[in-house]
């Protein structure tokens, strides 16, 4: 019976703390924006790539795709929801694989690698759906701000991550998560 609880408080723990990371990058993606024609730009990749390294594979995706598509919900941006939610949940899932199964001796590499290809889908991906719902020259004209996007998200986050393993803290949460 002990055991059954424990396994009930690690569970409870890790839903929270994917919830909390939703929310993270909800906030970041929704609150620091920077709006142009028929979208916006933001920082909220930087919380996805710090998900990625708290939660891991399982569960970043979930964090990254929930939190990316209530910010377009909120946003009044309802066309972009399913895609985003997709897009960001493969990019997030591309980025963990790589760090945790492809590159895990080499945790710096395994993130820039990671980081690089889950940006470089995300980059893709978007311009793919920007050619369905506009045409090819708008979704062509959007590549330099998604490029840019990802790059501050990569960056921010390994601010974060270099604090954040220095001061044990990445260490910690994910022991509490499990």
């Amino acid at each position: 019976m002990k055991e059954n609880t424990k396994n009930a408080r690690i569970n409870v723990r890790a839903i929270t703390f994917t919830a909390v990371m939703a929310a993270l990058v909800f906030v970041f993606t929704y609150t620091f924006k920077i709006p142009f024609v028929n979208g916006y730009t933001h920082i909220g990749d930087s919380m996805i790539f710090l998900a990625i390294v708290f939660l891991g594979w399982k569960k970043a995706p979930l964090a990254a795709g929930i939190g990316a598509a209530f910010a377009d919900i909120i946003g009044g941006y309802s066309a972009w929801v399913a895609p985003t939610f997709i897009i960001k949940f493969i990019m997030a899932l591309i980025c963990a694989l790589i760090m945790e199964k492809v590159i895990k001796n080499n945790k710096v590499v395994g993130y820039i690698v990671g980081a690089i290809l889950g940006g470089v889908w995300q980059i893709v991906a978007y311009t793919v759906v920007k050619i369905f719902l506009f045409d090819k020259a708008y979704a062509f004209s959007t590549l330099p701000t998604l490029a840019i996007q990802t790059v501050v998200g990569v960056v921010v986050a390994a601010v974060f991550i270099v604090v954040f393993d220095k001061t044990k803290v990445t260490a910690k949460l994910k022991k509490m998560v499990g």
